[in-house]
């Protein structure tokens, strides 16, 4: 499934994303991931700095969920597909690197990567945007500076 524009640019203004992944026992793990970005047309990369479990679960079972927002506009996507670990002896590993090395400034060391191809697509939204669909971006980012104390 390509990643449409509306996508990238969701990615590109979220700080923070969850990847989901399930043992082979079928025991779910969520992790938050700091250095992820699109790569290609239908895959998303995410360094992979602490995560032994997530790395565990993909070996075994290659099925993941990833999802980020933008917590203030509370708008952003849920994506699933397959995934793989991508190891430093891999070929594809460098031009993977260079582009997770521009967000990790080289302050954040990994030794591989989790490359996701994209199967399926879906925009999450703030449960206001539904129930008063006059609600505006700003309106939002206003009431979320507000309920955060910004």
């Amino acid at each position: 499934m390509k990643l449409t524009e509306e996508v990238k640019s969701s990615i590109n203004e979220s700080v923070l994303c969850w990847l989901a992944t399930s043992s082979t026992e079928n025991i779910p793990n969520v992790s938050p991931k700091e250095i992820f970005s699109f790569y290609e047309d239908d895959i998303i990369i995410v360094a992979n700095i602490a995560s032994p479990q997530t790395v565990k679960n993909i070996r075994t079972n290659k099925n993941v969920c990833i999802s980020f927002i933008d917590v203030l506009k509370q708008k952003g996507f849920q994506l699933k597909g397959e995934a793989e670990i991508i190891e430093k002896s891999s070929s594809a590993f460098s031009s993977m690197e260079k582009v997770l090395l521009t967000l990790t400034e080289g302050k954040f060391p990994f030794a591989s990567i989790t490359k996701i191809t994209v199967t399926s697509s879906k925009p999450i939204i703030a449960p206001k945007y539904l129930l008063y669909p006059n609600t505006t971006e700003q309106e939002q980012i206003e009431s979320a500076k507000k309920s955060y104390g910004f």
